[in-house]
């Protein structure tokens, strides 16, 4: 039985998870956007959401954490620059999963496609009213 085991596997062994979920963080920073399994987008969220919060500190600290998962400091750059900004005054929400209809050909997995919410400005206009 699992008790108090919680996070998913993957079948995979602790360091290949690490890296699965720092080069998917790192190509959602980069495209905004990808296509993956539904399982795979729900952890991302723990990896990805942080490293927003984490980022709108600001501050060298919180830049070599950043880098620490990233390993690519034109990324982290580009994390605390361009993307936290978007999210300032936001608590949380900086992702969305969104469920395909198709399952993945060759194995049937359910697919999803997980985002960053860009339009923050829009969001805080719509809490507003």
């Amino acid at each position: 039985m699992r008790h108090n085991n919680s996070g998913r596997k993957l079948g995979r062994n602790p360091s290949h998870r690490k890296a699965l979920f720092n080069n998917m963080a790192k190509a959602l920073l980069i495209h905004g956007r990808i296509r993956t399994t539904v399982a795979k987008a729900k952890d991302l969220r723990g990896v990805v959401e942080p490293l927003i919060t984490l980022a709108q500190r600001n501050d060298v600290h919180s830049r070599r954490l950043a880098y620490r998962v990233l390993g690519d400091h034109q990324l982290v750059k580009t994390l605390f620059d361009e993307i936290a900004p978007q999210y300032a005054g936001i608590a949380g929400g900086y992702t969305r999963i969104m469920k395909l209809a198709m399952p993945r050909k060759g194995d049937s997995a359910p697919m999803a496609i997980i985002e960053l919410t860009k339009n923050a400005g829009e969001v805080k206009a719509e809490s507003a009213e």
